[in-house]
């Protein structure tokens, strides 16, 4: 059976049993805090439990490494929108140790790609656009390092209310142990 076709069949249950109503809440943080994490599924239940977030406590936004690269990205807007519409008033980004894009080269991954269908005309073509392939897969060589870039970027935002408190952390997925690498004063 499909990942999909069970996760469906799972639902049906879910909701006829009214499973949901363990989990209702409304849209705006009861803790009034954003947090900018990595999508590693070794966080997904670790990082709220360690940091003693609840349902509804917070907005959580994950992609890949806790790397905000655009100041004008859907990462960026998500945080903006958080605090100007949902009330949020604080800000955290935390990325982990041993993540998977801390080393990462583009050349074996466009490799997998081109093993997958990409073609080098493609690829001209995104190039054509202004966007640098290569940088946009590119890793970084030290966790701590890029979260205080992202803290940075968050910081410099001419939309960032003034006074919004940005905190910089990167988390054990072993543990849960929390490093503070950059905290707002």
């Amino acid at each position: 059976m499909p990942t999909i076709d069970s996760i469906i069949e799972f639902n049906r249950t879910f909701v006829e049993n009214k499973e949901y109503e363990n989990y209702e809440t409304s849209k705006f943080p009861n803790k009034k805090l954003v947090v900018l994490t990595c999508m590693d599924t070794r966080l997904s239940e670790l990082l709220p439990r360690a940091m003693n977030l609840q349902q509804g406590d917070a907005k959580i936004i994950k992609n890949a490494g806790a790397v905000l690269s655009h100041s004008y990205g859907s990462i960026m807007r998500s945080i903006i929108v958080a605090l100007y519409e949902l009330q949020a008033e604080e800000i955290a980004v935390v990325g982990h140790y041993g993540c998977g894009m801390t080393g990462l080269e583009p050349e074996p991954l466009l490799e997998k790609a081109y093993k997958n269908g990409l073609t080098e005309e493609k690829v001209a073509e995104i190039e054509a656009s202004g966007n640098n392939v290569r940088e946009w897969l590119k890793g970084f060589e030290n966790v701590e390092d890029s979260v205080r870039q992202s803290v940075n970027i968050i910081r410099r935002h001419p939309f960032l209310p003034a006074g919004t408190p940005v905190h910089g952390l990167v988390i054990s997925p072993e543990t849960g142990a929390l490093t503070v690498v950059d905290k707002a004063e």
